[in-house]
């Protein structure tokens, strides 16, 4: 692997962030886009796996990549497979002092979109605020996609049923299509004043 490239954005999460349900998901997306500009995008997310596996398997997904920009999307798995929002914000507190310490990357944090059915959406919400806490009490990037998410069906008078899957925890492909235009604008911005990019 060429270590040390200066030019690498990993993505560490679960379920959405892998692709799951997806021919094409937001990673295989932003992998394209920024390939074109010479960015290599890794994508060590798998179905399934929340912040408390991020941790686990953090030298193996992220070390060895050492990478400039690291994006963190755990939240959805941890709310729906019972994850404590304190246990996931000190995982998540536990990942970015990590990533500091061995390779000082720009940490982005991501939530996920929203939900039509209210409790599902009160559970999601609880770890998008300790996400957005985390981003704050740390100097991180928060991309709220669940903000950008709502916006999008707004303008466009779509519904949630028309951006995800019958099980609607995860995006379709036109949802992933959303997911990567918010997160690739904040990256843009990420990139533009990351010199070494």
């Amino acid at each position: 692997m060429d270590e040390g490239t200066g030019r690498r954005i990993v993505i560490r999460g679960g379920s959405i962030a892998s692709g799951y349900g997806v021919t094409r998901g937001y990673a295989d997306i932003l992998e394209g886009r920024y390939g074109e500009r010479g960015i290599e995008v890794v994508n060590r997310s798998r179905r399934g796996d929340n912040s408390f596996d991020g941790i686990r398997t953090f030298h193996e997904d992220i070390t060895p990549y050492r990478p400039d920009i690291l994006l963190i999307h755990f939240g959805e798995d941890d709310a729906f497979f019972p994850v404590y929002r304190s246990e996931y914000k000190e995982n998540l507190v536990h990942m970015v002092k990590l990533a500091r310490e061995l390779f000082s990357p720009v940490v982005c944090l991501l939530t996920s979109h929203t939900f039509d059915d209210p409790y599902d959406m009160d559970a999601l919400q609880i770890f998008y605020r300790a996400s957005r806490e985390v981003a704050v009490d740390l100097a991180c990037e928060l991309i709220p996609v669940h903000t950008f998410w709502a916006g999008y069906l707004l303008d466009t008078g779509l519904k949630n049923s028309d951006l995800v899957l019958s099980d609607t925890r995860y995006p379709n492909e036109h949802g992933h299509r959303v997911f990567a235009e918010a997160v690739s604008r904040r990256l843009d911005r990420v990139i533009a004043g990351r010199r070494s990019l």
